[in-house]
């Protein structure tokens, strides 16, 4: 019982067999120790320091060899307020070490792709608060056309629709739109309403979209609106928003 308490406690199986043998003894020199848990010195030595550490023991130095001494059992919480002391340190060197961190200078020419999922209830939240984070991104790197296809179920759903027709009706002026999409009636409606720098070329092929992406600055994002549950997937690589862009540029100009 004890041994399992005392290893809760974060005493390691030697350090508990030494921690005992102490204890039973009161005082008791180190190849005694050994002798009576068939450690060898040499480790009962080492271990003996850790206790001493702990705070659960002493050590007397008087004789050949010395002795360790076992302190009252209510020193026990010392070696509780010992890790609390360096866990407390440990997060001092941590806040330190991220200081330290964040002053190397970084590539500027890679960075960690980060990925976001968003689930159909909060698909049509993350399109309004993420819009001005990504024209952000257009803006910075100099890219202000929205590049991509899209499935045409997106623009059939009437929250979807009503986000586009948002974003449209306050879209800074540099920014424009091409996207290739499916020939559909939903999307030669919606070019009756002649929304300016929004423009959709029908793709001619047999294969029909059935999901959307966008390469958006950094951002590729890609949306699932064809079957439930809806969901929007949104990358953040700048590696692979540039290598996207240069393949919806060259498809874009291939189709009359």
């Amino acid at each position: 019982m004890i041994n399992e308490l005392l290893k809760k406690l974060g005493f390691s199986e030697k350090e508990i067999l030494v921690y005992l043998a102490i204890l039973e003894n009161g005082k008791i020199a180190p190849n005694r120790i050994a002798s009576i848990t068939k450690i060898k010195r040499s480790t009962v030595y080492a271990v003996g320091k850790e206790l001493l550490k702990k705070g659960v023991v002493t050590e007397d130095i008087s004789g050949h060899g010395g002795y360790f001494v076992a302190l009252p059992p209510e020193y026990l919480g010392s070696a509780i307020k010992n890790e609390e002391r360096m866990i407390l340190e440990k997060k001092k060197i941590i806040k330190e070490a991220l200081l330290e961190l964040e002053n190397i200078p970084k590539s500027k020419s890679y960075s960690v792709p980060k990925m976001r999922f968003i689930d159909e209830y909060n698909v049509q939240d993350f399109l309004y608060k993420q819009t001005p984070i990504w024209e952000q991104s257009m803006s910075l790197t100099h890219h202000l056309t929205w590049w991509g296809f899209q499935d045409h179920t997106f623009v059939e759903n009437k929250d979807y629709r009503e986000w586009i027709e948002w974003y449209w009706n306050r879209a800074p002026k540099q920014y424009d739109l091409k996207l290739i999409s499916n020939d559909s009636e939903i999307e030669k409606k919606m070019q009756t309403k002649k929304i300016e720098r929004r423009s959709i070329r029908f793709w001619k092929k047999d294969f029909r979209f059935t999901a959307t992406t966008w390469i958006l600055g950094e951002y590729v994002v890609f949306i699932m609106s064809k079957q439930r549950p809806h969901y929007l997937v949104e990358i953040h690589d700048a590696v692979y928003a540039e290598n996207m862009r240069q393949i919806f540029k060259n498809i874009w100009a291939d189709i009359k």
